[in-house]
């Protein structure tokens, strides 16, 4: 039996499958929904409310930062007892900080952008029928929802959140009578985490499983779209450091509530000398960020896929140097899991290591400037569409040039040492993680939510107005932040009016606060835009963009199966725009764009990409 034979009762029989469907209940359709698109819609609404708040939470410390010690009657509301008179308890500043880390780099740059685009594309991208394994991706989507209500509860103990940074560094996590925030919530904190992971590590292992195993017939590795070997890389990322933060979260719960002893050695608490001894709260360093600079990439390069196929689309050029962008996520991939150290330069490692980690640091500067560059030369003379989509790729090239500029200065030992946790590595990591994968969440949600929600578009000029404000008020919050941290202010701090010469800083605080409220208020446009559009966005049709992939040539109306009839053959690689002929005309008169589907016309030749 020849491939083709086989490929075709492959087809056949998938389509069989999905023709004889039982009819679905509420509960089997929006609850405990195996289908793909629905996952990816129920982990974005998830990540949403996530979203909001975490920003609620950056708001709170934000203006405890702006009005130290002053009664604010907000937080009497939502503080209640952490708030006596209205003035913030130092205990909950910690506990906000560390709550909102969590929340917005697992919750929501994680699985909420990672898990929406991964579920929605992969299957509509590639051409399968679903994920390889619905079962398992509806229990990696509950796992995480699960994990999202345990990290809500915990705010709600009643010794209070966990409260030793999103980095949970012991002994403050690792003792329960350290501090208020290192009891209950913390434990809760780590059972979260640790359901988090599982629900990771098997969405990860699902996508990848995808990807090799059910492209469609014609799709090689070289015509899939940027957005898949995105997701592809990241997920094989996520399978090879998140076992690593699972592995110390165990020891945590152990040294917690075992009596071990692994990140624990010669504590005194109030005069007390504890039984702990032996371990090293560095090797917890180690292990957290094993993972933690892998996450980094975990939470950039979706974002990265997402702008490369928003460009090409809305510039209607093919996307500039295909394969080294490629080239380009694989190299970031494998640098990313050994610059770790970089984050720990000031932990007493020895000065010969840390050239080591400052070398592979800087080298990582390399992938990533190629696909900056690719991006403004994909932009580069192109025929640009500036909706929404594309304003919030190019804001995405903004913000990660600029963060990843002073990436370069925290890279190196000598340097880092005089500014490390200050507000200029806050700013840094806002800026080239959070503000830039959000810009690529944004981005993703406008050019896909016809596909997400039947047809229907965005408002265009709502969508003007959240990108403008966002992207003026980000700049607000994280530029003069780095001249704070140059100047010495500490992060994580309550309050900086124990040090004199910061008072004279206490107006730049107030200026960035103005900032991160108006920032905030401006996402009020975009969830109104989002649910309205929802029900009564206007409709644009099967393939609204005009773009060559193959998610556009399914039904508007969701099917489970994706495409009622056979799966479409590909024949061409997925950024054919603008392409011409030897009479410099359109190869489709009139058309400036072909789909992978459609066959090479006579004496038509495949791009060498």
């Amino acid at each position: 039996m020849s491939l083709a034979t086989a490929h075709a009762q492959v087809d056949d029989h998938s389509h069989d499958d999905h023709g004889h469907h039982h009819k679905e209940t509420f509960v089997t359709k929006y609850i405990f929904s195996q289908d793909h698109k629905m996952i990816s819609k129920q982990y974005l609404i998830t990540g949403l409310i996530m979203g909001v708040i975490g920003i609620a939470m950056s708001l709170l410390f934000r203006m405890q930062l702006a009005w130290p010690g002053e009664s604010n009657a907000i937080f009497g509301a939502l503080l209640g007892k952490w708030a006596p008179d209205g003035v913030m308890d130092a205990d909950v500043y910690l506990a906000l900080v560390t709550i909102h880390g969590t929340l917005m780099v697992f919750f929501v740059l994680t699985q909420g952008l990672s898990g929406t685009f991964s579920n929605l594309l992969i299957p509509l991208q590639i051409g399968a029928r679903d994920m390889a394994s619905g079962f398992m991706n509806m229990v990696s989507y509950w796992m995480f929802f699960v994990s999202s209500v345990i990290m809500i509860i915990s705010l709600f103990v009643e010794a209070g959140p966990a409260a030793a940074g999103w980095t949970v560094y012991p002994p403050l996590s690792a003792l329960p009578m350290a501090q208020p925030g290192s009891g209950m919530g913390m434990t809760l904190w780590l059972v979260s985490m640790a359901i988090f992971i599982a629900s990771s590590l098997l969405g990860s292992l699902n996508y990848i499983t995808t990807v090799i195993n059910l492209r469609t017939k014609g799709m090689s590795m070289t015509r899939l779209p940027l957005t898949i070997w995105a997701f592809f890389v990241t997920a094989i990322i996520g399978v090879v450091s998140f076992p690593v933060l699972l592995s110390a979260a165990l020891l945590l719960i152990m040294d917690r509530s075992f009596g071990t002893s692994f990140f624990l050695s010669d504590i005194f608490i109030q005069g007390e000398v504890l039984h702990y001894q032996g371990g090293s709260p560095v090797l917890y360093e180690h292990l957290f960020w094993f993972l933690g600079h892998p996450e980094v990439y975990i939470v950039i390069l979706p974002a990265m896929g997402i702008v490369s196929e928003v460009m090409a689309v809305n510039a209607r050029k093919p996307i500039f140097g295909y394969r080294a962008m490629i080239a380009s996520i694989l190299a970031i991939a494998f640098l990313s899991t050994i610059v770790w150290g970089h984050h720990m330069f000031v932990s007493g490692m020895n000065p010969f290591l840390g050239s080591v980690f400052t070398f592979t640091t800087l080298l990582i500067a390399i992938p990533s400037a190629v696909k900056a560059f690719n991006w403004i030369t994909t932009l580069w003379k192109g025929n640009l569409q500036m909706n929404p989509g594309m304003l919030f790729s190019i804001g995405m090239v903004s913000t990660f040039i600029t963060g990843g500029l002073t990436g370069i200065i925290l890279g190196d030992s000598t340097l880092d040492i005089n500014v490390h946790d200050t507000y200029f590595v806050v700013a840094h990591f806002h800026l080239v993680m959070g503000i830039s994968a959000l810009y690529g969440m944004f981005a993703g949600i406008y050019h896909w939510f016809p596909k997400m929600f039947h047809g229907r578009m965005m408002n265009k000029n709502l969508g003007y107005v959240h990108f403008w404000i966002t992207a003026i008020g980000s700049y607000g919050i994280f530029f003069p932040m780095h001249f704070v941290g140059m100047a010495g202010v500490p992060r994580r701090y309550y309050e900086n009016t124990a040090f004199p010469m910061f008072d004279e800083l206490t107006d730049v605080q107030v200026l960035m606060t103005v900032f991160a409220i108006i920032t905030a208020c401006a996402q009020l446009f975009f969830a109104f835009n989002f649910i309205r559009s929802i029900f009564y966005g206007k409709k644009g049709g099967q393939n609204p963009w005009k773009a060559t992939t193959l998610e556009w040539t399914t039904p508007e109306e969701h099917i489970h199966g994706n495409w009622p009839g056979a799966i479409p053959e590909v024949h061409r690689w997925a950024y054919d725009y603008s392409k011409v002929d030897e009479n410099n005309e359109y190869i489709i008169p009139g058309q400036d764009y072909i789909q992978q589907h459609t066959p090479l016309f006579d004496g038509e030749e495949e791009l060498q990409h």
